[in-house]
């Protein structure tokens, strides 16, 4: 298999990841929406024993929340250094740039001149 094959297959890869990242988010988003509708018509104030727990049970939600976010977050910083390296050549590592600002016209295997030709 060639490099740019080998790269292909990282692209394809890296966008089934995403789509099926989208798709679980776009579930949680409902499911999430759901739960707030049903909290917003059965839980009052009344409904806990103490204010303690009135408190401490929608902390363990959103540390539920912190944790997938934090999940999603590694999992997007992996991907982009895939992306990073399908995008960037050998040239490029070699100038000490770790931003994707110097693949255009930077050594990065663009150049916008050739672009309009």
């Amino acid at each position: 298999m060639s490099r740019n094959q080998a790269y292909l297959n990282m692209l394809d890869a890296s966008s089934k990841i995403q789509w099926n990242v989208a798709m679980m988010l776009e579930a949680k988003a409902v499911e999430a929406e759901k739960i707030r509708n049903w909290t917003l018509n059965h839980l009052h104030g009344h409904s806990f024993d103490e204010h303690e727990k009135q408190v401490s049970d929608p902390l363990s939600v959103h540390e539920q929340i912190v944790e997938v976010l934090e999940g999603l977050t590694k999992l997007q910083t992996g991907l982009s250094s895939n992306l990073k390296a399908v995008l960037t050549t050998d040239e490029g590592d070699s100038g000490g740039s770790n931003d994707m600002g110097s693949m255009f016209g930077g050594g990065g295997g663009f150049d916008l001149g050739e672009m309009g030709k």
